[in-house]
């Protein structure tokens, strides 16, 4: 609650979502009475051993794929790098290449400069004006000795959902060998994932951006991946990632998905609505306020609503809707905080010194009309008081330009 009695306002969804009660209450049971170690041989731990069979078969049918391709990891980050070193140590001797796109998240784009260090040769592809990934440059980056693509499903920042089967099939009329990846850990929320529409070998998910819980993870792999373990010591997930399995968490997870499934329809017409809203009115209220990402509404998630405020920084404008009860983010979770402006606008073309006014505004299952009614109530005085106080302001500058809505 607000000093003055309101209910915060939750608008960072694509940071982490609240875990559904249904969920929870699926997962108690793991907690309390099956908690058992499910690579034992006894009653109780065969309980355990079937709930993180049945789950791995929710989520393998929900995916399209077979449930011997479902590895249940700790989350997102996991899946990443296990995908990527996985596979590029697989393929040593084939070749030591990987492509990815310059507005990965950084569990991509971090391990993709680590391996940089280890001697493999990285190319990063770069992006249009509103964030998308195109096929043809991503084909035009992989060589002979390409073994990995990765290209995310959808940008965790602004939302822009890429063509994942025109990108892996302009791969493989490259390169047949190469393995196409995807980090589809914003998209999963929202979008139907099925790995032979998208064309991946191997996608990366996790609960906590569905409704699940945190600590939670999927990576599915097609059968005939090359994929080396990294977490070794134990035979759990067929020798692909060693470690006690988290049979709560596993349940939450595929019970997540499974109602994310059957609700998608209302949640997106929810999330659409609310979003166009703030889309629309944002520009009318706050003068030298950009739009970033896609206009299209098909080709931005559901509920992301990214903007650019000039003269401002993003980072003052968090803390000021904070006070007034509000969170938000200024760009992806794992980097709020930093002074350097978003890798993803800076991608785009956005100038820095514009980038540096950066907000993210994710909604969900949580909001409602009266929640963007408060955010179009607080924020246009919120930017105003800032301005008035900045000594600094000039006229924007001719390459804001192109960013900029009023």
């Amino acid at each position: 609650m607000t000093s003055d009695g309101r209910a915060r306002v939750y608008l960072d969804h694509a940071a982490t979502t609240r875990p559904d009660e249904r969920v929870i209450e699926a997962m108690l049971p793991y907690l309390r009475e099956r908690w058992h170690n499910p690579s034992s041989i006894y009653i109780e731990a065969q309980a355990a051993r079937r709930a993180i069979d049945e789950a791995r078969e929710t989520v393998a049918e929900l995916l399209g794929a077979r449930p011997e391709e479902i590895v249940f990891t700790s989350g997102g980050s996991e899946s990443d790098n296990l995908a990527l070193r996985g596979v590029m140590d697989a393929s040593r001797g084939r070749g030591r290449h990987l492509v990815t796109s310059a507005v990965e998240h950084h569990a991509v784009l971090d391990t993709a400069e680590q391996l940089g260090r280890e001697g493999a040769a990285v190319t990063l592809v770069g992006v249009d004006g509103e964030g998308r990934v195109s096929a043809e440059a991503v084909a035009a980056a992989v060589r002979d000795d390409t073994v990995l693509v990765s290209v995310m499903h959808a940008n965790n920042e602004v939302g822009a959902i890429n063509d994942l089967a025109s990108i892996g099939w302009a791969v493989r009329e490259r390169n047949p060998r190469a393995v196409v990846h995807t980090d589809a850990v914003q998209s999963a929320a929202h979008l139907a994932l099925d790995v032979d529409r998208l064309g991946v070998d191997l996608l990366t998910m996790t609960a906590h951006k569905l409704y699940g819980p945190r600590g939670a993870g999927v990576l599915y792999v097609r059968t005939g991946t090359p994929l080396a373990p990294q977490i070794i010591g134990g035979g759990q997930e067929r020798e692909r990632r060693a470690g006690t399995e988290n049979t709560a968490a596993i349940v939450g997870l595929a019970t997540a998905m499974r109602l994310a499934h059957e609700e998608r329809e209302t949640d997106l017409a929810r999330d659409r609505a609310l979003q166009a809203r703030l889309l629309e009115e944002l520009p009318r209220r706050i003068p030298l306020l950009g739009i970033t990402g896609p206009r299209d509404a098909s080709q931005r998630l559901p509920g992301n609503v990214s903007v650019v405020v000039g003269f401002v920084e993003g980072e003052s404008i968090l803390l000021a809707l904070d006070l007034a009860g509000v969170a938000a983010s200024s760009g992806s979770a794992c980097t709020t905080g930093s002074v350097e402006p978003s890798h993803v606008l800076v991608a785009m073309g956005v100038p820095p010194d514009l980038a540096r006014g950066s907000l993210r505004l994710t909604l969900g299952r949580e909001n409602s009309e009266a929640d963007v009614e408060r955010l179009l109530s607080v924020l246009p005085p919120i930017v105003e008081r800032m301005r008035a106080l900045s000594p600094v302001r000039v006229e924007a500058p001719p390459e804001w330009a192109p960013w900029l809505v009023s």
